[in-house]
């Protein structure tokens, strides 16, 4: 979806209106529009005449121009900004842009510092106009480990892990259909990671180009290499420009007769960009002879090796000139904090660089002195003064650090420092901006740490301390795929099998919070094997049963359920008399039981599992733990809906949300949270309690484990609006549904189908027919059969005749067939299909009416809402309009407004003026 700009938000542009404007600037017609976008003819007019009326543009051809000169502004949006001014290289600033234009992938090699970077994004800048989706920048300094180039892409463009997939595959199905330019800087260090990504990337994303910026090209077949050279020496040259430019940034303006002597330190700096910028920083302090002097006393030093040639020849020189005018403390400081690879504070290089022959106050100034010359440069953020070296410098620094024979004691002290950066980390509250300022701020150094550390047997318990930690951090920013990668780092590297064990239960947690079963039953199988002792062993494989049973649709090929079975067999027989084990071990019987009812469909199943249930309730209480009696009152609630106690099975679906409402997020709780919450808000739409499965909705839809999967954390809240007649909110939060469904790939999911329903049926009420058979192809485009919609097409069909006035058509729709399947029977929208019934009888004239109602009344008892619906049919098929109207009251109390209003236009007169009023409000 575009992005919306300043500009755009301040005149009230609104997302979709975004990507309407932006379609007019291909010059797409409104049936084009609406074709691509999946809405009618009419609502792109409707959008269309208000982008014209706030933006002022007179006319659809003035309202293009408007558009293209915003895809532009919006595209340059995703490019830092430059500091100082990009000077010359107009050839091989048209060169690499025709490339681009050419070519899907274009490598711009050059050596370090020879200004790569401002050339590409110059030449960015340059295209942005050209890709409708914007042009986007991705520093990989900080990345240290080629696994993590797609988190950092992702973090760039703001994707975040989707539910049921990796990161990079979030990242390629959130580029699978954008026009974009891609930016990666800095990819030398990364090839083993770039190559297979931009590979990816190329295949699944065709209208995606990239740029790379790199010391070395990746050396694969689709790539084209552009070489960048130095800058130009001949005559009043780009090399001269921009010395001449930086050095009247730092106040040295250069006379006429000293440019024949400024082009001869350009030539002696082989005209490389940060060489240059560098020399002319010195200025001040050295003026043009000195600065001629020290450079050819120090060219001397290029000669070297293959390394020295191919990576660091002319920074090399620039480089070991400054490093001869810094004292030794200063010397010393530059190579040690070239540990860091973020942005670091003062106090953090005091931590790290700070033992003998340095004093920690002696880092606070020499940083300083680090910063005038140009060696670092200097931020402000949030948490304080941040400092950074280049990348070419830090390089540098890491090889006189090695030199001086100190590598492996900075990166102790680094590591220490990371221990405790994540220890003050872990006791913040996590989910604030702070924290989040924190971690973000950290994150490349404690990974880079790990990195070093994993590699030494003597840090081996550190390691494992940091990755174990980290997992935790990660899962709290909502990293989820890096919390399990963690995690199960943190088992490999542990020394005793307990510790082992235990990070791989946490593995597991998160691989179900990912929906990835197939992982979370392998790591509870691994858990058992490292358990260490009977009764452990016993809880993880009767809990890797459970898994199998309960999520088996998140497997990615479920394995034969004989392995399942002979899983729970071994685990009753470990179990013994452990409490936990035990609880476990119920919990699995219950979960088998369960899979085995749906093929079964057995009463006397239905009556076992509720014994098999309440037993394992019994257990878990015993325990004292919120987890694991949540875990057994969902086997209970299952069993009471089986069992056709739905009340039953809404107070117990509440109960499960209530135990966790304070126990901390851990990949456990959120695991059980997540479900809790589903089932909480479904069977509180069965019951009527309106007011209930819209406030659990909310909390499932903001679940920060879900902040990036639309489509799963919106789904309960969109069914419990509409069922109330909230059709803004519906339509508002369906806009967030329809996103994640496409970013994951546009699945089938058979379970989102009553979602797709409940808004088709919202639109069917706003009189909007083209977006409700948009909706009704979402159905079908969501795999859902026939059999499956009769569990609840019928009842949103009916409320939608019924507001239509055909009443014989909706009796109709809510009578099956012979043969048709009445799944309805026992979905959770049974109690409004029999109310609804009644009352289409009653409207129609039925001679069954009252039959009907008498058949539904035992069947709803207790339901607030639908009670109401009963009582409502009464009133009309006794003509009672006091009664009636005590109905109206009754919908408020049940907080369900749109059958309040409904009744107020059945009760006539004043009434209905004012239904109608409330049904506008709601936005019908």
């Amino acid at each position: 979806m575009p992005r919306v700009s300043e500009q755009a938000a301040t005149a009230g542009i609104s997302a979709r209106e975004a990507e309407i404007l932006t379609l007019v600037g291909e010059h797409r017609s409104n049936a084009e529009i609406a074709a691509q976008l999946f809405i009618s003819v009419r609502t792109v007019e409707t959008h269309v005449s208000s982008l014209l009326r706030k933006l002022g543009a007179p006319d659809r051809r003035a309202l293009a121009g408007v558009a293209r000169a915003e895809r532009t502004s919006q595209a340059r949006a995703g490019l830092p900004a430059p500091l100082s001014p990009f000077i010359g290289r107009a050839e091989e600033r048209g060169a690499l842009r025709d490339a681009l234009r050419a070519r899907r992938a274009v490598t711009a090699v050059g050596p370090g510092g020879v200004g790569k970077t401002r050339l590409a994004l110059a030449v960015a800048a340059d295209l942005a106009g050209d890709f409708a989706d914007g042009v986007w920048f991705v520093d990989l300094v900080p990345v240290t480990d080629p696994a993590m180039v797609g988190a950092a892409v992702a973090a760039a463009i703001g994707v975040g892990e989707q539910q049921g997939r990796g990161i990079d595959d979030s990242v390629l199905g959130a580029l699978a259909d954008r026009r974009t330019l891609l930016v990666l800087d800095n990819c030398e260090h990364l090839s083993d990671g770039v190559a297979p990504f931009v590979e990816r990337l190329l295949t699944r994303c065709p209208s995606v180009t990239v740029l790379i910026t790199s010391r070395a090209r990746l050396m694969v077949p689709f790539e084209w290499v552009y070489l960048v050279p130095p800058l130009s020496l001949e005559g009043r040259s780009d090399a001269v420009a921009l010395f001449v430019d930086r050095a009247a940034a730092v106040g040295w303006t250069a006379r006429p007769e000293q440019l024949d002597q400024v082009a001869d330190v350009c030539r002696k700096l082989d005209g490389v960009a940060l060489a240059i910028e560098l020399a002319a920083a010195r200025l001040p302090a050295l003026g043009l002879d000195g600065l001629v002097a020290g450079l050819t006393d120090h060219l001397r030093l290029l000669v070297g090796g293959y390394r020295a040639d191919d990576r660091h020849r002319s920074v090399r020189a620039m480089l070991d000139w400054s490093e001869a005018l810094l004292d030794g403390p200063d010397l010393t400081l530059l190579s040690r904090i070239s540990v860091f690879v973020s942005p670091f504070t003062a106090s953090a290089a005091a931590e790290v660089a700070g033992f003998g022959p340095l004093a920690p106050g002696q880092v606070v100034d020499g940083l300083g002195r680090l910063a005038d010359q140009s060696l670092l440069s200097v931020t402000a953020s949030a948490g304080g003064t941040r400092y950074r070296a280049l990348e070419t410098i830090r390089q540098y620094g890491t090889e006189q650090l090695a030199a001086a024979g100190e590598a492996d004691t900075t990166s102790v002290a680094h590591l220490r420092w990371c221990l405790a950066t994540v220890a003050e980390l872990a006791e913040q509250p996590s989910g604030t901006g702070d924290w989040r300022a924190g971690f973000d701020a950290a994150v490349d150094d404690l990974r880079a740490a790990l990195s070093w550390a994993v590699e030494r047997s003597d840090q081996r318990a550190d390691a494992h301390r940091l990755a174990l930690s980290l997992a935790g951090l990660a899962f709290s920013r909502n990293l989820v795929g890096e919390s399990q990668q963690r995690y199960e780092q943190a088992a490999a590297l542990a020394d005793d099998p307990a510790g082992a064990a235990a990070a791989l239960r946490s593995a597991a947690n998160v691989a179900a919070c990912r929906m990835r079963g197939d992982d979370a039953y392998r790591l509870w199988q691994a858990a058992a094997e490292r358990a260490g002792d009977t009764a452990a062993a016993a809880r993880d494989l009767a809990t890797a049963t459970t898994t199998y049973f309960r999520k088996s649709g998140a497997f990615a090929e479920l394995p034969p359920r004989a392995e399942a079975t002979a899983l729970l067999a071994r685990a009753h027989e470990l179990a013994g008399d452990d409490p936990a084990a035990r609880a476990s071990v119920a919990l699995a019987d219950c979960a088998a039981l369960g899979y085995a009812f749906f093929a079964e469909r057995a009463e006397a199943t239905a009556a076992k599992m509720t014994s098999l249930a309440e037993r394992a309730v019994e257990l878990a209480r015993g325990l004292d733990d919120p987890l694991a009696e949540c875990a057994a009152l969902f086997a209970l609630a299952g069993a009471q809906r089986r069992a056709g106690d739905t009340f039953a099975a809404a107070a117990t679906a509440g109960r499960r949300v209530e135990l966790l409402d304070s126990v901390p997020l851990t990949p456990g709780v959120a695991d059980e949270l997540i479900d809790a919450l589903l089932i909480a808000t479904a069977t509180s739409i069965g019951v009527g309690d309106l007011p209930a499965a819209r406030r659990w909705g909310r909390q499932l839809r903001d679940l920060p484990v879900l902040a990036e999967v639309g489509h799963v954390a919106t789904s309960r809240a969109i069914m419990a609006d509409a069922i109330a007649g909230q059709a803004t909110d519906v339509i508002a939060a369906s806009g967030r549904f329809l996103d994640g469904w496409t970013q994951a790939g546009r699945p089938a999911a058979r379970q989102f189908g009553p979602v797709a329903a409940s808004v088709a049926m919202i639109h069917g009420l706003r009189g909007d027919l083209a977006a409700q058979a948009e909706w009704d192809a979402v159905l079908d485009q969501l795999g859902v059969t026939p059999a499956d919609r009769a569990g609840y097409s019928p009842t949103f069909d009916a409320i939608m005749l019924l507001h239509r006035g055909e009443a014989t058509p909706a009796l109709e729709r809510l009578n099956p067939r012979t043969g048709e399947p009445d799944a309805w029977r026992n979905g959770i929208l049974l109690h409004w299909h029999v109310a609804l019934r009644a009352e289409a009888a009653v409207l129609a004239g039925s001679t069954d009416a009252t039959a009907l109602l008498a058949e539904a009344r035992p069947i709803v008892a207790g339901n607030p809402a639908v009670g109401a619906i009963l009582d409502r049919a009464a009133a009309l098929l006794d003509d009672d309009q006091e009664r009636l109207l005590e109905t109206a009251a009754a919908f408020e109390t049940a907080g369900c407004p749109y059958q309040r209003a409904r009744t107020l236009i059945l009760a006539g007169g004043d009434h209905a003026s004012t239904g109608r009023a409330t049904l506008a409000d709601l936005g019908i």
